[in-house]
Parts: structure tokens; sequence; C-alpha cells
């Protein structure tokens, strides 16, 4: 099923919903029908309370009263966000039953801006997992075969836009988990810098390096849901940008490398001691992981699916001094990244170093799933810095993402750097 949103920009809808071509109910209806449970995109649907957020958008259209690009448009969260009215599940037993009491400060962000909540997106259980397969809710499938992971944590989301469900959701990303999802499925994903968009009412994983961030079609989506979200002002990007290639130690698949790579040619290299970064991304987020499960841990661990309990069970036995040395070495590798992005405006890196494996496996070529699919993303949550990923290519007819990293106060450079990248790829 292809699902009505594919294709139609924010951009689009927004000028159908301007020239009364269509209206925030009709849209309502669209992503409504374009739901492919089997896909399991959503773990909640709220058609009641989307419906009426539709009809009072449409209301205020016809008063004259526009909120901006995102008037009118569905947007899906995913299940660790707070929805007020809706569970918050997170994948997980230990929450069943639990209800938001209120909304998380960007949800309160998108309803100010006019958007239509549609529901609750499956997460990776409490987002502590990049291949979105383990959750009390089943996997998120990816769309261009559902044999194989979404990715994660953020896979749900990745999985409704990818499928032409929503134009617009939002996803959490602490090692990679909007970028990740967003390259295998063959989408834009953004994770901004650190603090950009607020994380209260967010269940943390790793709080200090957890970012909310967005995924659409199109880095220009990202571009506009990111402006909404943090109130900030477009800017022209110079015409001309030095872009550096990232060549980080890290493993990756020949064939994507070569589609990523093959875009980017002529660029001059970079070295980054991106393993080293992998290092002090896993002692700051066992140590802070756990710190949030250390109760639950001891008094219901039969509520915890197996692969994540394992998972803690590891975390716990990450010594103090490991993550005290990872917050000093973060500053070190952030300064690092730094003086690198005073020379360059752009680094280019794929996303992921290969396509989406089977639903379900653990090993992968390069090694170990998990730390495999986070090699090339969770150096820029250690560094902070915002994160682009765009569609490259297919290898084997799966999607392959390159990723664009840029400074902090930049993001403009960023975006267009990534459209004009999009638009030279067709």
């Amino acid at each position: 099923m292809k699902g009505f949103f594919i294709g139609r920009t924010l951009a689009d809808l927004g000028d159908d919903l301007r020239a009364g071509r269509t209206s925030a109910a009709a849209l309502l209806e669209r992503a409504l029908e374009s739901i492919d449970p089997g896909l399991n995109a959503f773990v909640t649907v709220d058609a009641e309370g989307a419906a009426q957020a539709a009809r009072r958008a449409d209301e205020e259209l016809a008063a004259g009263a526009d909120r901006g690009p995102l008037h009118g448009v569905p947007v899906a969260v995913k299940d660790i966000i707070n929805v007020a009215g809706l569970p918050t599940g997170m994948g997980s037993a230990l929450f069943d039953g639990y209800v938001a009491p209120g909304d998380a400060a960007c949800v309160r962000l998108l309803r100010e801006a006019g958007a239509v909540i549609v529901g609750k997106t499956t997460t990776h259980e409490f987002a502590y997992g990049a291949s979105g397969d383990v959750s009390v809710t089943g996997p998120s499938r990816n769309p261009h075969d559902p044999a194989r992971i979404s990715g994660g944590s953020s896979g749900g989301s990745a999985v409704a836009v990818a499928a032409g469900m929503v134009p617009l959701a939002l996803g959490t990303d602490t090692g990679g988990s909007v970028r990740i999802p967003a390259a295998l499925c063959g989408i834009a994903g953004f994770k901004p810098a650190f603090g950009a968009i607020p994380i209260d009412g967010v269940f943390p994983l790793a709080e200090s390096l957890d970012h909310v961030g967005v995924l659409a079609a199109t880095p220009a989506d990202c571009r506009t849901a990111y402006r909404v979200l943090t109130s900030s002002a477009d800017r022209p990007a110079p015409d001309e940008m030095r872009m550096a290639w990232v060549d980080g130690m890290a493993p990756v698949d020949a064939e994507v490398e070569q589609v990523v790579r093959a875009a980017f040619a002529g660029l001059p290299a970079e070295r980054l001691d991106l393993p080293e970064a992998r290092r002090i991304f896993a002692a700051i987020q066992d140590c802070e992981t756990y710190d949030v499960h250390a109760d639950q841990v001891e008094r219901v661990p039969d509520k915890y699916q197996p692969a994540t309990l394992d998972r803690l069970e590891r975390a716990r036995r990450t010594p103090g001094w490991r993550y005290v040395r990872g917050l000093r070495e973060r500053d070190a590798f952030g300064h690092t990244v730094a003086r690198l992005l005073d020379r360059y405006d752009v680094l280019v890196l794929p996303t992921v170093p290969f396509t989406a494996p089977p639903i379900g496996r653990r090993d992968s070529a390069l090694g170990p799933m998990q730390p495999a699919l986070v090699s090339l993303t969770c150096p820029w949550n250690v560094a902070r810095v915002p994160a682009l990923s765009v569609p490259a290519g297919f290898v084997g007819g799966l999607p392959v993402g390159a990723q664009f990293i840029g400074r902090a106060g930049a993001e403009h450079v960023l975006f267009a750097a990534a459209e004009r990248f999009q638009a030279s790829r067709g």
C-alpha cells in the first residue's frame, strides 16, 4: 500500500490547505486511511482527538488565523514522548496502562503551531536499541522489505513517514535513533544540537546525550519542522561551501561506502578518531541509562524484554571512573570536532555502515549489531552538534543514507548542503 503522503512535501500540503484544495480534516482522513497495520508503525491512533484538532485547525484558517507551515498537518509522535491523555508505553510491559498526564514540551510546540497529532509510534523498548525490533508491541517493519528492521529506536516514526502515513514525525536520538531508521527506511532524519528542542516530558535514556529530532521525507521538510520547534529564523547559505569527507577508521560495507562516497568525489578527507568517540559514548550511556532503570531492574526484572535486561546488566558493570573520564573526554572530542568545523562548513560520511538486516539478527558482517548500527552516528551525540541523514541511493534495493554534520548555530548551512545534494541526485 502506498500512503497518501508519499511525494507530498509540507510546502505542497500548506499550499493546498491555504488555497482551499484540501482541509486539515481531509488530510487527517488520508493519514488514517494510509496506516498499514502490517508495518507496525503506530501503537496508538488517536482518531477522535486528532479529529477535534483538525476541525479546530480548519476553523482557524477559515477565520484568517494561520499558525504557520505545520497548521493542519498530521504528525506522529514517538511513544517515549508524552502526549496528554494517551498511553506512553515505551515499548515495555513496565509501563502497561500508563497514560500521560500532560504534553511533552515538544508536543506543546507542535500543538501551538497548529499540527494535528495522529498518534504514537513504535519504539525500541525504552529507546535502548538501534534495531527497532525489541518491544512488547513487536518490531516496526521496513517498508522496503517488511522482513527487515526499520532501524531504531525511532523506528515507528521513520516507517510512518517512509510509508506515507504522515508527512512528519517526532523521534528521539541518543546515539543515532532518528538518523539510523531514517537512513534504513529511505527518508530524512535530523538530530539538532544538544538542547535545541526541549526534552521535558520525554522519558530519559541517557540524559546528557538525549535529543529530540524530526523525521520527514526531505531535508527541506526537516528544516521547516526544526524552525517551528525552535522559533528560529531561516538564513541564506553561502553559494560555496567548504566540505570534507570524514574518514573515521570505522568499518563500512564496501557497496554502501561506494554509493555515498561517489556523490562526494573530490572532497578532501579528514580523519577523526570515531572508535574513541564510540568508547566515550558507551561509557556515558551505560552509566546514565542504568541510573534510570536501577530500581526497576532490582524490583521487577521480568517486566523487561530479555535483550533490554541483558544490556542493562552489562551497563551495570561499567565502573564509575569510566563515566567520569568519559565526561572529560567528551569535552576534548567536542573541541576536536569544533576545530574541524572551523575549517569546514559541513562534514560528510555514511549514516549506517550497511543496509537494513533481517529482523532479529544480532550480528553483522562488521561485528555485533548494536554497536555497528551506531558506529557512525553516536560520535555526533558525543560532540553535541547537529547531524542530518538524507537518502543517498540504494544497495540491493535497500536505502542508504548520507550523513551531514555542521556547527550549532549554522543549521541553515547544513540544511542547504543536504538540499543541494538531494536536488543533484534528482
